[in-house]
């Protein structure tokens, strides 16, 4: 009910709202009302309340929550349907039962602390309360299987391009699912899919962004970085978080969740792998080669010592100079 009583109270434009008129709309008592407005304010939303006038939503708190999201979403699709969570075990897998049980397209699941979430390769991301921005997005578009790998690649150069925009940061894309600010890793995305046969029912698309972490363990503090790290700035997550839905709608909408050759050409100046030494496995053998292009399928083009071209689909590529 919480959820209730902050979206119709930002829906006043400061206004009040009487109590009794809150408990009508909720169907429930005044009493009741009384109870959830108290657990807000504890909960640090300033919730101002006058005798004879009702209730009135004076200011929103600093970490992530869904009404300060809604108030500077720009999108026409994602984010409509938004779920903000204090903690869960992961936003993937949160937003993939949802998705089971029929969510609509462009549902957005975003988590203050996530305690169990992964990355690529079964790699855990866990992150301590209101220190990194994480969330998922569910699509329902109408594609095969095979067309899915677009997806990753896109999601990439739209949250390469909002971070850039937000921060001055010279971020760059490691292929395939890297956003990374010199050779440190400050973003990972994780795209997963349920099927039918030959048709997609719905993809999810998990986020990571570091935002303040001042510090990471030992084992990844080479290779890991934050936007607090590199500017110095605590940067305000719901503002962010708009931020980023909104550049992700607009790729997905110009490009028509493909890889165009408009896309592929931002994607390849953005792409820090390219025009590097690359290692990968090839039919179960160490291979390596020149990182010289990405395909319209998402693929990465390496050219090899004996000058053949092969596509590189997915699995763990290392970058020379790069983690």
């Amino acid at each position: 009910m919480n959820d209730q009583i902050l979206k119709i109270l930002s829906q006043q434009a400061g206004d009040y709202l009487s109590g009794q008129s809150l408990a009508a709309q909720l169907g429930v008592s005044r009493q009741a009302v009384w109870k959830e407005i108290k657990a807000l304010r504890d909960s640090g939303y300033e919730i101002e309340s006058v005798t004879n006038r009702g209730y009135r939503l004076v200011s929103l708190p600093p970490f992530l929550n869904a009404p300060a999201v809604n108030a500077q979403l720009r999108t026409n699709i994602l984010g409509k349907e938004l779920v903000v969570l204090d903690s869960i075990g992961s936003t993937n897998e949160y937003l993939k039962k949802l998705g089971s049980e029929g969510c609509k397209s462009g549902t957005v699941v975003a988590a203050r602390e996530q305690l169990s979430g992964k990355g690529r390769l079964g790699r855990g991301w866990v992150s301590s309360r209101d220190e990194s921005l994480m969330f998922s997005l569910l699509l329902r578009p109408k594609m095969a299987p095979s067309e899915v790998a677009c997806v990753t690649p896109l999601t990439g150069l739209a949250v390469c391009k909002a971070l850039r925009e937000e921060t001055g940061l010279d971020c760059r894309i490691k292929w395939p699912n890297d956003i990374i600010v010199g050779s440190k890793k400050l973003v990972g995305i994780l795209t997963e899919m349920s099927a039918e046969f030959d048709a997609v029912e719905f993809i999810v698309i998990g986020v990571g962004i570091n935002v303040d972490r001042a510090e990471f363990p030992a084992e990844i503090a080479a290779k890991a970085t934050s936007l607090f790290l590199e500017t110095g700035v605590r940067y305000e997550k719901n503002r962010l978080l708009a931020r980023v839905l909104g550049q992700m709608e607009t790729e997905f909408l110009a490009h028509d969740l493909e890889l165009s050759p408009q896309a592929l050409a931002e994607y390849a100046e953005l792409c820090a792998t390219l025009g590097r030494t690359v290692g990968f496995t090839r039919n179960g053998r160490p291979a390596e080669g020149l990182a010289t292009g990405i395909d319209p399928s998402g693929a990465l083009l390496v050219k090899q010592g004996d000058g053949t071209v092969c596509k590189v689909n997915a699995g763990e590529v290392t970058a020379q100079g790069i983690y």
